[in-house]
């Protein structure tokens, strides 16, 4: 994102001479990884506009469209025994195998389902993972319990509260077809940030005037793309009533990483389209 930031302030040097019709606001906020506290302050503050685009890493495509997630935990019981009366107890591990299977099936449906091109370009654009496992306190007892820490998407068609209400049917169904769970049910828990889905169409006038923008100066013509993350373009979309893309420099794939990095010359290229676009829009 830094290097996002790097291109949007360039872009604002580019066009600073020039006599604009309109404003035009270069806003950096917190927490996007938290949930987008900062953003929603941001629009709480009355930072909305005609349009926003956020630089955040695209590989210069525009994304149009993005899934979201929640955090749950799946709290699984089983029935202890000791480790030479192994029969006599349930195993809650195998209780989570059998779960997790289950949240395959339902991650393939939910997918199968999603109609928007751009989402179903991305091949799994609303993943389910479990990403932290804690169960059992000592190596010879059947584990009576396990708790299941994981990440459920949000598919464009739904909110937060809608893919939380999914996960918990797909659990409950599940339980109620075992013969332990049925009478022992696992309980669900959401928890953390929340991450809304949202969208625009890929030919709203924002997109194409990027588009157009990038062809004006020869450089790369962004595709319109779909994203299977959370983004703060929901908040200025959903909240901010602000139609909102993504377009910056950098693959999200080095996000987080040991090497991450951000190429210099996207940088300058993602600017230099950003001071076409202001022009071309405020010229």
């Amino acid at each position: 994102m830094k290097g996002g930031l790097v291109a949007a302030i360039e872009a604002m040097r580019l066009v600073a001479g020039d006599d604009l019709a309109g404003e035009v606001i270069l806003l950096s906020v917190p927490s996007e990884e938290d949930g987008g506290s900062g953003a929603l302050a941001a629009i709480r503050a009355g930072y909305t506009a005609d349009a926003c685009v956020i630089t955040e890493a695209s590989n210069l495509n525009v994304v149009v469209a993005h899934g979201g997630a929640i955090t749950f935990t799946l709290d699984v019981p089983g029935k202890a025994a000791h480790a030479s009366l192994r029969r006599e107890g349930v195993s809650a591990l195998d209780n989570l195998t059998y779960l997790v299977a289950a949240l395959e099936s339902d991650e393939a449906s939910r997918n199968a389902a999603e109609t928007r091109l751009e989402m179903r370009a991305i091949g799994l654009p609303y993943p389910t993972i479990i990403g932290q496992v804690q169960g059992g306190n000592w190596a010879s007892t059947v584990m009576d319990r396990i708790e299941a820490h994981g990440r459920y998407g949000v598919t464009l068609d739904q909110d937060s509260d809608g893919a939380g209400a999914d996960l918990r049917a797909a659990i409950a169904a599940a339980a109620a077809e075992h013969e332990f769970l049925g009478d022992n049910p696992p309980t669900v828990t959401t928890w953390g940030g929340r991450f809304d889905s949202s969208s625009i169409d890929a030919d709203h006038p924002l997109p194409v005037s990027l588009q157009t923008a990038a062809e004006a100066i020869g450089a790369h013509v962004p595709a319109s793309i779909g994203a299977p993350y959370g983004l703060d373009m929901r908040l200025f979309i959903n909240q901010g009533q602000t139609p909102t893309v993504v377009y910056g420099p950098g693959d999200v794939k080095f996000a987080h990483a040991a090497d991450e990095h951000v190429p210099i010359a996207e940088v300058v290229e993602c600017a230099e389209v950003l001071a076409r676009w202001i022009r071309d829009r405020l010229g």
